[in-house]
């Protein structure tokens, strides 16, 4: 059997191992479109903080990890597919053959559509070439504005403010990391970010960046302020990398649909990671779900499926744990609640701690918490397993913070019952 794995990030390193393990025999291409080894994105604030060097952001620490298991790395970066024929082509004429084949092509980020943003001095934060970049200006009190402040921004600024640069953050939304945090929660992360010197400016966009004197940027606000800096950073989002799929067949929505094996549309071409657009736990919508965890377990799915081992992903599940500056967030599930829901909510803004709880009927649907990372196993835990609360319930909305007693109770229970 011939694989090939189009994308060498952490789904597809997982998934090529996990090819091995599962066919001996078979013949695994790991495919990459950067000139180093496979290594991982998330490292990369790391690297800026100065906690680890460039081998320290590499997925596998041996040199010869993937010769030792027989499988072989290519650099290129796909051009197009041809279903039919079971071939990839690489840019430059390249083709490879296939028999499974997995997209695992990742993101790449998004360019905002702002006059000056294509100048030098003008950077995103996704590549190790990008680190390089950003480490040559990003001195000890140089002035640095970035651009967004998500779950990936938010790990950004926390490298950028440990090399001791006067930092300012700007966030179109109106409070940080907005698609995993509540208002209360995010506005919460705001001002202890603040309290630790960085500039927010949420519910403000940047209008243009323009040249200003001596090889420093002007960077205009449509709160009519303009600020000179010497580093700006895009952190505004990513978008599968799906484009080198069309005229394939393979579905394409805001991601590679895939079914509960990873399969697309097309038999033999699976997907999984960041460019898989895969059914949620819990409601069944399909979404992109862009976190390493989810890519990992795509990963794995679809490589026993591609070696003919059924298996089926539970649904992937949106699960993010946030350390911004000391302050500890997370997010499970449907933490924006559901229809027909309610909810427990715990607020102390002095001591920069939240929980809320989102419910449908006795079950666990959804949660956010800040400053409190003692429950967050317990959390993912309970939302994914579905249990029923029952009187625990009651004891939460008075209590949000008992929730380790709620799972002790309902893991006793189900243990009476299968005796």
């Amino acid at each position: 059997m011939n694989y090939v794995i189009i994308g060498n990030g952490p789904t597809g390193v997982i998934a090529a191992e996990t090819l091995r393990k599962a066919d001996p025999a078979g013949k695994v291409i790991l495919v990459g479109d950067e000139p180093e080894p496979p290594y991982s994105r998330m490292a990369i604030p790391y690297l800026l903080i100065g906690n680890i060097d460039e081998a320290g952001t590499y997925l596998r620490k041996d040199r010869k990890h993937f010769e030792a298991l027989g499988i072989e790395l290519l650099t290129g970066r796909a051009a197009g597919l041809d279903t039919a024929k079971r071939q990839v082509t690489l840019e430059g004429g390249k083709s490879l053959s296939y028999d499974r084949l997995l997209v695992a092509s990742g993101s790449r980020p998004v360019s905002p559509p702002i006059p000056g943003a294509d100048l030098a001095g003008v950077h995103t934060c996704w590549t190790l070439a990008d680190a390089r970049a950003i480490s040559g200006r990003a001195r000890k009190g140089a002035r640095v504005l970035q651009m967004g402040a998500g779950f990936i921004g938010c790990i950004i600024l926390e490298a950028l403010a440990s090399r001791g640069v006067q930092l300012t953050v700007v966030e179109m939304g109106n409070r940080m990391v907005p698609r995993m945090m509540s208002e209360t929660a995010g506005g919460l992360l705001k001002k202890w970010v603040e309290s630790k010197g960085v500039k927010v400016f949420t519910s403000t966009k940047v209008q243009a960046i323009e040249p200003g004197k001596g090889g420093a940027l002007t960077v205009k606000l449509d709160n009519g302020q303009a600020l000179e800096v010497d580093l700006v950073i895009s952190a505004t989002g990513v978008r599968p990398n799906v484009e080198w799929l069309k005229g394939s067949g393979v579905a394409v929505d805001t991601g590679v649909r895939v079914d509960e094996t990873m399969q697309t549309s097309v038999p033999g071409v699976f997907a999984a990671g960041d460019v898989a657009q895969a059914g949620e736990f819990y409601t069944g919508n399909f979404i992109v779900n862009a976190i390493q965890p989810n890519a990992a377990d795509q990963g794995r799915v679809a490589a026993l499926n591609m070696a003919g081992q059924a298996t089926q992903s539970q649904g992937t599940l949106a699960m993010n744990v946030l350390d911004t500056l000391g302050l500890i967030s997370s997010s499970f599930g449907q933490w924006m609640g559901v229809k027909g829901g309610d909810h427990a909510e715990l607020l102390d803004e002095k001591n920069f701690r939240f929980l809320r709880l989102e419910f449908k009927d006795d079950v666990l649907v959804g949660a956010n918490s800040l400053g409190l990372t003692q429950h967050v196993g317990v959390l993912r835990g309970l939302i994914q397993s579905q249990a029923h609360l029952g009187e625990w319930k009651e004891h939460l909305r008075r209590d949000p913070t008992r929730i380790m007693e709620a799972y002790l109770a309902r893991a006793q229970a189900q243990d009476r019952r299968a005796a």
